[in-house]
């Protein structure tokens, strides 16, 4: 028997179909969301009463779990089952609720990609399809080559050659002078996308409730070390497109690569994934879910021209090791915080200066909550 129903928790019947179920879900979520008045346990609860009610391999092992154990006497196996009332608090996979994750501390020279990145370079603010300052300084050294020999040595050139001249000579000036007051324009929007965000790398607030202890070690994991990358953005508690909660605990957007993360604790073993299906210690894992992959999706729809793949940050739910495979695989691989940093930090570095102006703001406006996106 399971600690809590999840069909009494939305509220929907044994067999409810996927709509009714994700229905239901969406009603509840809006009231439940902890910036709503809900709790934080009591949102995660819903959600991952959704998650395997939605899942059909799941749902399946959920309701074979709840079917009674006991064989009943021939003269009572009519009686109708008794009620089941859930209990206040939801069973915790075997983790220890007093035990807290050390913060990770790497080494930074051990970092493959730390002293391939300087730490100093100056920020390129992109925009798609932006030729920046290139066709402007084009135009004016063609403009001062066809000027040169003219001006030189007028009389070795006769009037119609010298009245062509002209006419290309003013084409030139025309064209280097509306390069000029683009690349101006440029300017002028970089300068104000600067004095809106400053030098702030950092957007949005991880979770503060105390469940939420892996979305804060998360939090410092990334400030502490991809922001070695200059052109790195970090953000926390990104909504789906079509979603107002916080439906990724984190993201990092560098030039135009997107990796989105998600942060668990989760009992000490070894994690991996194959054919789509999370492992721990060679078994499927049931101690949790993730609706990452999801949000990859998502996100993929969203930004169509940027590369966004998904990482789960594992720590230990209670003392114990934990590791992860070498070369992760799939959508979103889970990862110990040092091989995230190693592997996503080398991914990012591909492009560590640039800030795509375009794409951070998309990003931006998916943090959840309007007061946290400034």
């Amino acid at each position: 028997m399971h600690d809590v129903d999840y069909y009494e928790l939305l509220g929907v019947r044994p067999d409810a179909t996927p709509a009714e179920i994700k229905s239901a879900y969406r009603a509840l979520a809006r009231s439940m969301h902890p910036d709503t008045g809900g709790t934080t346990g009591t949102f995660r609860l819903l959600r991952e009463a959704y998650e395997t009610l939605t899942d059909p391999v799941r749902r399946a092992e959920y309701d074979r779990d709840d079917e009674p154990t006991e064989t009943l006497p021939v003269a009572t196996a009519t009686r109708p089952r008794p009620q089941w009332r859930p209990r206040s608090r939801p069973r915790r996979f075997g983790e220890d609720p007093d035990f807290v994750p050390p913060a990770p501390r790497l080494d930074v020279e051990a970092i493959p990609w730390w002293h391939t990145v300087d730490a100093v370079t100056r920020v390129h603010y992109a925009r798609p399809g932006s030729p920046g300052h290139a066709p402007t300084v084009a135009a004016v050294g063609a403009l001062l080559a066809l000027a040169l020999p003219v001006l030189l040595a007028p009389s070795a050139f006769s009037t119609p050659v010298l009245v062509t001249w002209l006419v290309v000579l003013a084409a030139a000036g025309c064209v280097a002078v509306l390069l000029g007051r683009r690349y101006l324009a440029t300017l002028r929007t970089v300068r104000a996308f600067r004095s809106e965000f400053g030098g702030r790398t950092v957007f949005g607030r991880p979770g503060a409730d105390p469940d939420q202890v892996g979305e804060r070690l998360t939090a410092d994991l990334l400030s502490r070390y991809l922001t070695r990358l200059p052109g790195a953005r970090i953000f926390h508690g990104l909504s789906w497109p079509d979603s107002v909660f916080a439906d990724v605990d984190h993201a990092v957007l560098c030039g135009r690569r997107l990796v989105l993360v998600e942060s668990k604790l989760w009992l000490p073993g070894h994690y991996s994934t194959g054919d789509g299906v999370l492992l721990r210690n060679g078994r499927r894992f049931r101690g949790g879910g993730s609706r990452l992959p999801d949000s990859v999706e998502a996100f993929r729809a969203l930004l169509p021209d940027v590369e966004v793949r998904g990482a789960l940050v594992v720590y230990p739910s209670r003392a114990g090791a934990l590791s992860t495979e070498p070369e992760p695989q799939g959508t979103a691989p889970p990862m110990t915080p040092e091989q995230f940093v190693h592997e996503i930090g080398a991914w990012l570095a591909a492009d560590p200066s640039t800030v795509d102006r375009e794409v951070f703001r998309t990003v931006l406006a998916r943090v959840a909550g309007s007061a946290d996106r400034r």
